[in-house]
């Protein structure tokens, strides 16, 4: 088991990632978790159905108020009426500020669960147990929210957990559509901040099925170290940590304006990283080998270009209510190099024709 210790200025705190070890949840919300009166998990309908049994069992003996909560699977659960819902219950069922939040499931689950935590009686704890690879990702930082028709994320806050447990075996049901999201996420991480590291991944991941044992370990434990870095530094995200969004200001466009749910976050994320690598070309006229980035992805079924009924215009509308625009200018994280990171405002009409050209 690899133990990492995510350290931001509003609270530090520890990450279990190994195979094999929800057992030791019991101890994890013991240590830390102060004087719990009653637990909560909220889950979703996917997850449930595998999971949820086995981890009541495992509490059971340990807590005596346990109660659970499951939501419909999808991103269309995060929205006010879902969020509404789960604080209707927890309200009904007693809860209090010594209650503790369990986040069972993926990037959905997390965001959701913690956003609820975050604002019942003014914010109360939570720990992550994510299910997913793409929650590799969601799972640290502390960013919790849900969805607006008129933007991803854009009702939320900033409510870090008490602890993450990863169990990496809980991956083993995991789709392939949805483990091919997550990697998204990883590959991000290893563009943005350490080529080593996506030097490692292009050298040894060339399908989905070498996402496994010790290379998935290694791999979830190397992108959430640079997340955790990075969150260390810019916990609220009013500077480094906008660089994390790579690829996410043209993939939560295409989420939104496709429908919610009718493409993955990781699908629309790997769309965006290929429009930001030719697009950083163009700028800063150097070679990111984006063509071999872009046949890799192939490699994955990543979809590599913007959905053919997708506008242009529309899609630029939707980037410019990203939460990183400023003054309705769009701001891009770029690249001059595999690694070395940069923001850039776009002017409209230069990327509207960036936009109508990747096309």
């Amino acid at each position: 088991m690899d133990q990492l210790t995510i350290a931001t200025k509003s609270k530090t705190y520890p990450m279990y990632i190994g195979t094999e070890i929800i057992d030791q949840l019991p101890q994890v919300i013991k240590d830390t978790c102060k004087s719990v009166s009653k637990v909560l998990i909220i889950s979703d309908e996917s997850v449930a159905s595998l999971y949820l049994e086995k981890v009541k069992d495992i509490l059971n003996a340990q807590f005596d108020e346990l109660l659970s909560f499951v939501i419909p699977a999808g991103e269309s659960a995060k929205s006010f009426e879902m969020y509404y819902q789960c604080q209707t219950f927890a309200l009904e069922k007693g809860l209090d500020r010594s209650s503790v939040i369990l986040a069972l499931g993926g990037g959905v689950v997390g965001d959701l669960a913690g956003f609820v935590a975050a604002t019942f009686m003014r914010g109360i704890p939570f720990i992550q147990i994510p299910t997913t690879l793409l929650a590799h990702d969601s799972a640290v930082g502390g960013k919790v929210a849900i969805n607006h028709e008129l933007g991803k994320n854009m009702i939320g806050a900033f409510h870090q957990p008490n602890a993450v447990l990863y169990d990496i075996d809980l991956m083993k049901t995991l789709p392939k559509i949805e483990l091919r999201s997550g990697f998204a996420e990883v590959i991000k991480h290893g563009l943005i901040w350490d080529p080593e590291f996506y030097e490692w991944l292009t050298e040894n991941i060339t399908s989905l099925d070498d996402l496994k044992g010790e290379k998935l370990q290694y791999a979830v434990l190397k992108g959430v170290a640079v997340k955790a870095k990075v969150v260390s530094e810019d916990e609220q995200e009013k500077g480094l940590r906008a660089i994390l969004n790579f690829g996410h200001t043209l993939g939560h466009a295409i989420e939104a304006e496709s429908g919610y749910g009718k493409i993955t976050h990781g699908d629309g994320v790997a769309i965006g990283m290929i429009f930001a690598l030719k697009l950083s070309e163009k700028i800063f006229n150097h070679n990111l080998s984006s063509e071999n980035i872009k046949e890799w992805f192939s490699l994955f079924g990543f979809p590599t270009s913007i959905p053919e009924q997708l506008e242009a215009e529309k899609l630029l509308e939707r980037m410019k209510h990203d939460k990183k625009a400023t003054s309705g200018k769009v701001k891009m994280v770029l690249l001059k190099n595999i690694g070395e990171t940069v923001i850039q405002d776009i002017e409209d009409e230069h990327l509207l024709r960036f936009l109508k050209d990747f096309i």
